[in-house]
């Protein structure tokens, strides 16, 4: 099973969403497509996301956050910790990183979308 946590309207997840779309497809493998802004994760599904991001090195909470929104501004999230920054990510599904692959028991941050060939391979 393949997923990716997809944004429509960036590039960049475009972009990833095309090598896990043609990745899928060579090795017939199911692709879901998770538009996280309409769909939010809940919090217990973004602490098993960041577990999962653990597979290809260490990834902070903070890592899964975009800094650049204003709501991350507005929220005060510069000294925020993981605790927070999750119920963050919860609240509000704009500021989550995107975008994630995830295959089986590993994710990567596909920023940019080549990172996720660490996940496409055989």
């Amino acid at each position: 099973m393949l997923i990716i946590y997809h944004n429509p309207r960036c590039s960049k997840s475009r972009g990833a969403l095309e090598l896990a779309t043609q990745f899928a497809t060579e090795h017939k493998l199911d692709l879901d497509i998770v538009d996280y802004q309409k769909t939010p994760l809940t919090l217990a599904q973004l602490k098993e996301l960041h577990g999962l991001l653990q597979s290809e090195g260490p990834v902070s909470v903070r890592d899964m956050v975009r800094d650049n929104e204003t709501i991350f501004t507005e929220l005060k999230l510069d000294q925020a910790d993981d605790d927070t920054l999750l119920q963050a990510l919860a609240t509000h599904p704009v500021l989550l990183q995107r975008p994630i692959v995830q295959r089986d028991h590993r994710a990567i941050i596909a920023r940019p979308p080549e990172r996720a060939a660490a996940l496409l391979q055989d």
